[in-house]
């Protein structure tokens, strides 16, 4: 799909979308739940929808209607698929998997997209080999077999938090009582909260014993819920930041007191608004582009902690070197940071290329509301915002969409 983007200045009030993150880790809650729960607010973008078809695969019943996906759960530890898990390019749905299928003693294969698979998966597969599970890794997919008991497990703090949800989402249905023990640094505890919180809502018992130690009682049962998703403070900031390119944007329906990592976007904007500031992507690298763009527009930035950009969906720091140099933008790369410099941009000199990556494309979608421009492979949006340049459109920005034949 291409699309061209006109000049703009976006106006008006909408509502954010759905929180991917927030519906895969209800959606799991309730899979494993004994009974049936409501998940109302699902968006069906591609790795939510991911993260329904492997539950059916494992033998929960999901059935969806607009919004809302209805879910009768299974027992993980009886599961035995006939098909594979089909992650599609949802790194969450494939690595919250992995610890739920190992629970039972069945060999499960999980498969996805070549980019999906190339992405690390040694957390795992060490666990595996301590544990004395099978864990083999082919261009096909992955298969493990179980089962996974509980004990003490420890894992690095400091890459992608997915593999510290997985084992919570699983650990709780083992028998024994278990401990995940962090190495520090512990990057992205945001989103384990998120977890911790997705699990109490149904009934389980996990929490911070200290700074780097998840205790996790066994023996547990997931309870039934209806439950409404929250708003993404992630994909609202792509909207929120049309309002600093000369636009005049209200977004609503965020939790003032959500969990969520990356409802620090707010402060990160106004930082970039006032100044040249140095900003931490740590805890928020989902932001990273989004952020990019931004300081190449406004005043530059300095950006710390970038490693964990580089194993996304695309490289999001090569790519978007690439795409912000034809604005004019310079971006200059270290082992662990990114420098966007002060300068003069333009209209892009070439058309912008999405890298099969939904932030890239949503992120020069906004920039070109000042500039103009023309994005190939903006399909890509389909992960996780389906409907963002209708959203758009609904906020009087000027967008021509050519869909492929």
């Amino acid at each position: 799909m291409q699309v061209t983007v006109l000049p703009s200045k976006a106006r008006g009030q909408i509502s954010a979308p759905p929180s991917k993150s927030m519906a895969h880790r209800l959606l799991i809650s309730a899979g494993l739940a004994t009974g049936t729960s409501q998940i109302f607010g699902i968006s069906r973008c591609e790795d939510v929808l991911a993260t329904v078809d492997c539950l059916r695969a494992l033998g929960a019943d999901c059935r969806v209607n607009g919004d809302c996906v209805t879910v009768t759960g299974m027992d993980a530890s009886t599961a035995q698929p006939k098909v594979p898990l089909v992650c599609r390019e949802s790194g969450s749905t494939l690595r919250f998997m992995i610890p739920i299928a190992l629970l039972s003693g069945e060999k499960v294969t999980l498969q996805g997209a070549p980019s999906l698979l190339a992405r690390p998966m040694g957390v795992y597969e060490t666990l595996c080999r301590e544990q004395g599970l099978a864990f083999s890794q082919e261009k096909a997919g992955i298969t493990v077999k179980g089962p996974l008991t509980g004990g003490i497990y420890t894992l690095p703090g400091n890459v992608s938090s997915q593999f510290i949800s997985g084992m919570l989402f699983a650990l709780p249905l083992c028998g024994e009582d278990s401990e995940i023990r962090l190495t520090p640094p512990v990057e992205s505890r945001s989103y384990v909260d998120l977890t911790l919180s997705a699990l109490r809502a149904f009934g389980i018992v996990a929490e911070w014993r200290d700074d780097t130690t998840l205790s996790v009682p066994g023996g547990q049962t997931y309870l039934p819920q209806n439950i409404t998703v929250e708003g993404d403070y992630s994909n609202a900031a792509f909207l929120d930041a049309l309002g600093l390119l000369g636009g005049n944007v209200r977004v609503d329906g965020l939790l003032e007191n959500s969990l969520q990592g990356d409802r620090v976007y707010k402060k990160h904007f106004a930082a970039l608004q006032s100044g040249h500031p140095t900003i931490s992507l740590a805890d928020c690298p989902d932001l990273g582009p989004i952020l990019f763009s931004l300081a190449a527009a406004l005043n530059g930035a300095v950006f710390t902690d970038t490693q964990r950009l580089r194993i996304k969906e695309s490289d999001r720091v090569a790519c978007m070197k690439e795409e912000l140099e034809k604005f004019g933008a310079r971006l200059l790369i270290g082992d662990n940071t990114v420098t966007v410099e002060k300068t003069p941009l333009h209209a892009p000199t070439q058309p912008l290329y999405g890298h099969n990556d939904h932030r890239i494309v949503m992120s020069m979608a906004v920039l070109a509301t000042r500039f103009g421009g023309t994005i190939l492979g903006a399909e890509a949006v389909a992960k996780s915002f389906p409907d963002f340049f209708d959203r758009l459109q609904m906020l009087d920005v000027r967008v021509q969409i050519e869909n492929d034949r």
